[in-house]
């Protein structure tokens, strides 16, 4: 069972001819590829699943980032972690009804 919610919101530093949301679409491409649970939002994209696991894909996502060309990249994480367990369902699902 899931014990945390992880949203992610990163701020690149785009440079020559690569665009913001090219860049931030690599650190969603990271989190599609990691095979956790996850809702792309507008303004950032929450995860759900094992805090360390979560833990590690962001920091991937950040590589990432940098490895397509930002030089710098800044990171909003907001984490909700509950042992006894955590959806993102339980939280939004009634405004999805």
């Amino acid at each position: 069972m899931a014990n945390a919610n992880v949203s992610l919101q990163v701020l690149p530093r785009a440079s020559g001819d690569r665009e913001i949301y090219d860049l931030v679409d690599e650190a969603i491409r990271v989190i599609r590829e990691s095979g956790v649970k996850y809702e792309v939002g507008p303004m950032e994209t929450t995860m759900e699943g094992d805090y360390d696991e979560l833990m590690a894909v962001v920091k991937k996502a950040q590589e990432a980032v940098v490895t397509a060309g930002s030089g710098r990249v800044i990171s909003i994480i907001k984490v909700d972690y509950k042992p006894d367990g955590i959806s993102i369902e339980e939280k939004v699902g009634k405004y999805r009804r």
